[in-house]
This record gives structure tokens, C-alpha cells and sequence, in this order.
């Protein structure tokens, strides 16, 4: 498989089962923000604080990392009580190495989670991590994003035959 691929691919972060990762080993979940949790730019909302909840009473150790500076991350990691990465240079292995720190995890026992192929699945893979991508809750991003975007059409293409073809 490519270094792209995730390992899974859901619609969205709020559509997983997070609760089968437990039977799997997986101890620490690293979550992208913008467009996996929230759409780009929001703040925490009801739904993400329940969610965050839900995995902190389940007992997952969880981590916020993100390429965006402190003035994005930190209200929002505040909002949460999560730690938090910031400026994290996805997908250098730099930003999970210090979320698998941060958490004291090993990358075989941590998931990461975001909705961009190039920086948060293939982050997540280069540092050993398991993947899983997100679709974008919203269309509206900055430009260099959606030209990403168009980047990532073939490799999602690519990806989804051939988990066609192995089903």
C-alpha cells in the first residue's frame, strides 16, 4: 500500500467506533482540528466537547495536532483540556513524535485522525502510526488546501479500488 493510503476511511470523525479500537490496542487517538473535528476555523461545539468526553470516560489519551499556530490551537485545546501540537509541520513525524510523548503512547498504539492525505494520513504513517481519514465536514478552504485537494483525487481513487478489490 502507499504511504498515503490510510489504514481506514470513514465519513466522519463523529461516525467511528472508537470504542472497537480498545480490542485493537489503540490507547492514544491524535486528532487533526479543522475539517475533522470542527469546519475550518470554528470553535469547539457541543457535539466535539460529547465526543472528547466520551473517549476521556472510555480512557483513550488524546492530543491535538495541528499545522496552525498557537492563537488556533490553544483556545480550542483550552476548550477541550487536551494537550495540543502546535505548528506541528504534518507530515514531518516531528508533531506525532511529540503528541506520542505528550500522551505516553507508542505508535503502535495510537491512531491518528484527520481529513488531508498528504499531511495528516501520510504524517501519521511515516511515524508508524495507525491512520484513519476523515471526509472534510465543509468544502470552504484556503487556497492552497483545495489545490491539495485536487492533488488527492487520484490517490483516493487508487486507494478505493484496491480496497474494492480486497473486499
Amino acid at each position: 500500500m502507499s504511504v498515503f493510503f490510510p489504514e481506514e476511511e470513514v465519513r466522519s470523525v463523529y461516525d467511528f467506533p472508537f470504542e472497537s479500537l480498545t480490542a485493537r490496542g489503540i490507547r492514544g487517538i491524535v486528532f487533526d482540528i479543522d475539517n475533522t473535528l470542527v469546519p475550518p476555523d470554528a470553535p469547539v461545539d457541543a457535539r466535539c466537547r460529547a465526543l472528547i468526553q466520551r473517549l476521556k470516560t472510555a480512557g483513550f489519551r488524546m492530543c491535538l495536532v495541528s499545522n496552525n499556530k498557537a492563537a488556533r490551537i490553544l483556545p480550542f485545546a483550552t476548550a477541550v483540556n487536551l494537550p495540543y501540537v502546535e505548528r506541528a509541520l504534518k507530515p514531518r513525524r516531528y508533531g506525532y513524535r511529540k503528541a506520542m510523548a505528550r500522551m505516553g503512547t507508542a505508535p503502535a498504539e495510537t491512531i491518528a485522525i484527520g481529513d488531508q492525505l498528504f499531511t495528516d494520513i501520510w504524517g501519521a504513517n511515516r511515524a508508524g502510526m495507525h491512520s484513519l481519514l476523515v471526509q472534510p465536514m465543509e468544502s470552504r478552504e484556503e487556497i492552497q488546501i483545495r489545490l491539495k485537494r485536487l492533488l488527492e483525487r487520484p490517490v483516493l481513487a487508487l486507494y478505493r479500488r484496491k480496497k474494492g478489490a480486497e473486499k
